[in-house]
């Protein structure tokens, strides 16, 4: 009996080895819903990334995600709110680039985007990409700067908000090409996309998802993505590195994020289960056809990610002189 007693035991013991072996020492985590702050409204390119990732999460956790869209100061809402929350796993922030790297160059902070947060992977990278009304006489990036060095100050620019990848992108390729271009701002890409077609401004920087349904349409001419390799979305769009600007790079990106202080072994549960999400074949079809290339990094790539992109934005920043 006391031997039948010990082998139960052992068995039981080696049940729990495995059970801890398999969640990475997360215990029973998750055993309720997890929420996910978004620091967009909904409607946004994040929503399109985002959101299948987090139902074929809900499925395989056994746990819902709670989605929490709170728009606002740039992501400065959402990510204090993440920064602040128990580090318990249940509040998480879907990271972008406003409020991982370029508010910290903008603003005061109520938080660090680099101290006060574990990157856990990436989602995506979303290449910007340079379109034109269909009226303007530019089939390639080389003829809008021909055009912008032989009328300066009249190439008219969409400005879709201080601080967004479209801005950036622009002053990035402002100061790369030495143009004179005039800013129209506008509260947004989706107003700033409505300017171009309307004629109020010749050129806009986006991530592919604004432009596509235009381009289609006959209404809007993609000129170049600002990334190393082309969007599978649009084969047939050649890249800034392609066009003659060599190295040329403007990526819009989401991924997940947790506070700092978070268990290891949660982060590690997460970051398997989340890049094993992003590997699905649909979930894959799903990204690309938004414009977007799958990534799935590591923690440790994506923390560095987040730290260059905060040195090069900050120097755009600064040459630039955009101030909020």
């Amino acid at each position: 009996m006391q031997k039948m007693i010990q082998l139960v035991a052992l068995a039981l013991l080696g049940s729990a080895l495995q059970s801890h072996a398999q969640t990475g020492g997360a215990g029973n985590y998750p055993n309720k819903p997890i929420r996910w702050v978004i620091p967009f409204a909904p409607g946004g390119g994040t929503d399109m990334v985002a959101r299948p990732i987090a139902a074929k999460l809900t499925d395989r956790l056994g746990q819902q995600i709670l989605y929490d869209n709170r728009g606002g100061g740039g992501g400065v809402i959402a990510g204090e709110i993440v920064a602040n929350a128990n580090p318990d796993g249940y509040t998480l922030l879907v990271a972008a680039v406003a409020v991982m790297t370029v508010n910290v160059s903008l603003m005061k902070m109520p938080f660090d985007p680099v101290k006060d947060f574990i990157p856990i992977t990436k989602f995506a990278n979303v290449p910007n990409m340079l379109a034109t009304r269909a009226g303007f006489p530019a089939a390639k990036v080389q003829d809008v700067i021909a055009y912008a060095r032989s009328n300066p100050g009249k190439l008219r620019w969409a400005l879709s908000g201080t601080g967004s990848a479209g801005t950036l992108s622009m002053e990035l390729l402002r100061i790369t090409s030495k143009i004179d271009v005039v800013p129209i701002p506008y509260k947004g890409a989706g107003p700033a996309m409505i300017g171009v077609l309307s004629g109020e401004a010749e050129v806009m920087f986006a991530n592919p998802a604004v432009f596509m349904p235009h381009i289609a349409g006959g209404r809007l001419r993609a000129l170049a993505a600002a990334s190393m390799q082309r969007v599978p979305a649009l084969p047939d769009m050649p890249t800034f590195h392609e066009s003659g600007f060599p190295n040329f790079e403007s990526l819009s990106w989401y991924g997940l994020a947790a506070p700092a202080r978070a268990p290891q072994a949660i982060i590690n549960l997460l970051h398997r289960e989340v890049t094993a999400v992003i590997k699905q074949p649909d979930v894959l079809t799903r990204i690309t056809a938004e414009g977007g290339v799958p990534v799935a990094n590591t923690p440790q790539e994506f923390a560095q990610d987040i730290r260059n992109d905060i040195a090069k934005w900050a120097k755009v920043i600064k040459d630039a002189n955009i101030k909020m």
